[in-house]
């Protein structure tokens, strides 16, 4: 196989970059490919070019590493981009947060949908369409792989404007299938067979086989009895981020399927579960994520790192796709996995072109998605709502359009609830966000 240039876009970041980078050293077949770290953080990017080094070369992997802050020098001739970037960083964040508490809207992440997820579209959408035009000059016939939030629409953005071949990846359901896999007390995640369809974040598990048995009427079983959902509700094993599974048991007895992302992206959503009445998430095991709280991962990450790199943390491969798929691009072998891809067919009743979240094959014919067939009624309505609105978002984040983007805000479910003051808190945002809009 031909050495690769292999460049992460945001490679400083502590989260991100050690774990694709070990990933990649743990793949044999991508010996002798480059991988480059460009970011605006001078430090950061050589920080982790010392951890990426200590990595690869603990793995006894034939990989190079470089970094630059130049993102020009480090498009020329690549194969594959790797896109991990937050535009304006949690300082900017902040405002996606503070701002609409201030109106009475608490969001859980605030990072896809909600104000918080429009506000961080507008700002990230012209930087990820600068990205692509210089693929499109400097390689381009290089793979986008994106990682950033918010992932429907910056993926939907570009492959909107650009000819470069983009798809977007998330780990979400890798947790809820780790949790059925608990609650069927199963060996291997490979028991459990699945089609999935939706958006990113707001995905959904239509189908669930367990060998040649129907696992929701089993799931049915087990919520229906009151003790063995009362002990499920009381597991704080599931998720570190008090994810008790509460609310995707509440909409899987709503609407008969399985949301396949962490409650505390799947509230957004659906912001009766962060009313006040439910206590702004605490009634279904859902804590709200600070900012502070975000630093204080931030410090974890960078300790993490420095761990990796000098041997204190083993180096292991972790459950991201990213270069599972460029080693099924590049050697023809089949891969699949979850992936986010503009709509061709794969989900029937919804708008072609739209990025949606379905299983795809990575292999001979580049990226394929498979066919999920139609959206079950109950889960079309709500997925409708959140696709129409993110169209306008990324029309909006395209064009500069002010009217467009207060529409955007004022239909999303989150900010409907709010709509007597509405405008001054989008004004609010605008101004927060001015010098990263168009």
């Amino acid at each position: 196989m031909a050495a690769l240039r292999i460049v992460i876009i945001g490679g400083g970041s502590y989260m991100w970059s050690p774990k694709i980078i070990q990933d990649l050293a743990l793949t044999n077949s991508l010996s002798g490919s480059t991988i480059v770290l460009e970011d605006t953080d001078a430090e950061a990017v050589e920080v982790l070019l010392i951890v990426g080094k200590r990595i690869i070369e603990q793995a006894g992997a034939n990989l190079k590493i470089e970094a630059t802050t130049n993102q020009k020098q480090a498009l020329k001739g690549a194969d594959y981009v790797i896109l991990t970037i937050s535009t304006g960083g949690l300082e900017a964040m902040r405002h996606d947060l503070k701002i609409p508490e201030k109106y009475g809207i608490y969001q859980t992440v605030g990072d896809t949908v909600g104000p918080g997820g429009i506000s961080r579209s507008l700002r990230n959408i012209p930087v990820v369409v600068d990205i692509c035009k210089d693929m499109e000059k400097l390689c381009p016939n290089a793979w986008m792989i994106n990682y950033t939030n918010p992932m429907s629409t910056l993926t939907r953005a570009m492959a909107k404007t650009s000819k470069i071949k983009t798809i977007g990846l998330c780990h979400e359901l890798y947790g809820v299938m780790h949790t059925l896999q608990k609650i069927f007390k199963l060996k291997d995640r490979s028991q459990m067979e699945i089609r999935i369809g939706g958006v990113n974040h707001c995905s959904w598990i239509t189908s669930l086989k367990i060998g040649n048995n129907d696992g929701f009427t089993h799931l049915n079983k087990i919520l229906s009895d009151p003790e063995r959902y009362a002990d499920l509700a009381k597991d704080k094993t599931f998720d570190s981020l008090s994810d008790r599974n509460l609310v995707k048991f509440e909409l899987f007895k709503i609407f008969g399927c399985l949301p396949a992302a962490s409650d505390r992206h799947t509230c957004e959503f659906f912001p009766f579960f962060l009313s006040k009445e439910a206590g702004y998430g605490k009634k279904y095991g859902v804590k709200l994520t600070t900012i502070e709280e975000r630093y204080h991962w931030l410090t974890f990450h960078k300790k993490l790192a420095k761990d990796i790199g000098s041997g204190k943390a083993p180096i292991d491969k972790s459950k991201e796709a990213v270069s599972n798929i460029i080693a099924a691009l590049e050697q023809k072998k089949d891969y699949v996995d979850v992936m986010n891809l503009p709509n061709t067919g794969q989900i029937s009743n919804l708008p072609k072109d739209v990025v949606v979240e379905t299983l795809a094959v990575a292999g001979p014919n580049g990226i394929t998605p498979m066919a999920q067939g139609e959206l079950p009624q109950g889960i079309l309505n709500s997925t409708l709502t959140h696709v129409i609105n993110q169209e306008m978002t990324v029309e909006a984040g395209l064009t500069g359009n002010r009217k467009l983007a207060l529409a955007a805000f004022m239909n999303d479910p989150q900010c409907v609830r709010n709509a007597y003051d509405g405008e001054k808190m989008v004004n609010e945002l605008l101004r927060a966000n001015s010098k990263y809009l168009p």
